[in-house]
């Protein structure tokens, strides 16, 4: 069956699911598989539990006029997402960078929402199977997506670019993380550069942070919306990049705790929000999102209200008070420029007195002991009451602080010795689970 054929199929089926678990009404059952899954072994499953069609590639299973074969069910779920997509013909913004990928995707999501109607990626569903799932979501009443794109491999972005077909594009910032996959710096640098070799070739737009000297290097020969700090006396209005279409400029404010900042664009007035992030690196994800608006025509008044209102989620620059701490929550991803900058942040922090707990930055290969210790240097600096780190790695380079090898031993502890009184950041990669600790705290 031909993509455009399975498309036919599609309109009038256009619920998409791949879980057996999950099958609305009259929908279609892409039989996917995994390391540790086969989704063939579900079909029947998903066709009595209301699928009206499954989609497998092995030709054994066409035993059932509502099995649909192809040659391979990921590479037609792309296909028919990539098809889909060029035929709505929607205005697609493709996000992607090291650090603040999803947080940015999300307020630019909320800013463009006070005029338009805008898909946007659910969660972290940004890999070559949650892309194509995005874009099935796609209506003729979306009038703007915004795809978050992730990747830990060299040439995951020009795939999931190819799929998507964006518009335009914005990458957040790159560092090290997954070292595993992209051996080096300069390997994260040139993979998510994918995204601007995409837009290069299609004249399409980025919009880019122009102090960050690792994007710019990248960026020639691209149409470039600019957005970046305005110098130490303050927003001043003979910034070159103030008068720049959708250009602006901006600067933290104040951090008690979260982050305020003032921004200006284009004209001469400066406006002043107040955000729900923890963070000074937040202001450029802000800032970001800020100036996508900007371009699209979002009066600065709906700008500052979607920021003003935005509230993060899923342990990210979070800020919770509980019945004892105050706690600083950004346990969903680490790597050591987000490390570095969270650390940074917080031993600015007025208050007193602190206590640090850390998970191991997952999939950093070669240097993670390296890293690790860096890390181990930066605590060193600062005159924390309290240090625990979580995870093999820290243990390996951490001795002179108290470590433990699981976050069960960990919380253990805390259960024992509980901590009260304290501000504590919770820092550390996802496979370390430290928001268990949340409940002790």
């Amino acid at each position: 069956m031909t993509v455009s054929e399975l498309y036919s199929i599609y309109l009038k089926h256009p619920a998409i699911t791949t879980d057996s678990r999950d099958c609305p009404p009259d929908s279609l059952f892409f039989a996917l598989k995994g390391e540790k899954f086969d989704g063939h072994a579900f079909v029947g499953n998903a066709l009595q539990a209301g699928c009206t069609y499954a989609i497998v590639d092995d030709i054994a299973m066409a035993t059932d006029k509502r099995v649909i074969v192809v040659d391979n069910v990921l590479q037609t779920l792309q296909q028919l997402a990539c098809f889909h997509r060029k035929t709505l013909n929607v205005p697609v913004i493709g996000v992607t960078g090291t650090n603040g990928k999803t947080t940015t995707k999300e307020l630019i999501a909320a800013v463009l929402s006070r005029k338009y109607n805008v898909l946007y990626t659910s969660g972290n569903l940004n890999n070559h199977i949650g892309v194509p799932l995005t874009l099935l979501k796609l209506t003729d009443r979306h009038e703007i997506a915004v795809i978050e794109m992730g990747a830990n491999h060299p040439g995951e972005i020009a795939e999931l670019a190819a799929i998507a077909c964006p518009d335009y594009g914005l990458i957040t910032n790159v560092g090290y993380a997954h070292l595993e996959g992209f051996g080096s710096l300069e390997g994260v640098i040139k993979a998510k550069g994918e995204l601007y070799e995409y837009l290069r070739r299609t004249n399409g737009i980025i919009f880019i942070h122009r102090d960050n000297e690792y994007l710019t290097t990248i960026a020639s020969g691209l149409k470039q919306i600019m957005y970046g700090a305005a110098d130490s006396t303050g927003i001043v209005n003979d910034d070159p990049i103030s008068p720049l279409s959708g250009g602006l400029i901006g600067a933290v404010r104040s951090l008690n705790p979260c982050l305020s900042l003032s921004w200006q664009h284009r004209s001469n007035e400066v406006y002043e929000v107040k955000t729900n992030l923890i963070g000074d690196y937040n202001l450029w994800n802000v800032l970001a999102a800020i100036t996508v608006g900007s371009y699209f025509g979002i009066p600065p008044g709906k700008i500052n209200e979607a920021i003003a209102s935005y509230q993060p989620a899923n342990n990210r620059s979070q800020l919770l008070k509980t019945k004892f701490n105050e706690l600083i929550i950004d346990a969903y991803n680490a790597n050591p420029s987000s490390m570095n900058a969270a650390l940074e942040n917080f031993a600015a922090m007025a208050s007193d007195p602190k206590a640090i707990i850390l998970g191991d930055m997952r999939e950093l290969g070669e240097k993670s002991l390296e890293l690790h210790a860096a890390v181990i240097k930066q605590i060193e600096a600062c005159d924390y009451e309290k240090v625990l780190l979580c995870g093999e790695h820290f243990s390996a380079a951490g001795q002179q602080y108290r470590c433990f090898p699981t976050i069960e031993k960990l919380c253990e502890y805390l259960d024992t010795h509980p901590l009260r009184g304290y501000s504590i950041l919770i820092k550390g990669s996802r496979a370390i689970r430290l928001e268990k600790t949340i409940d002790f705290l």
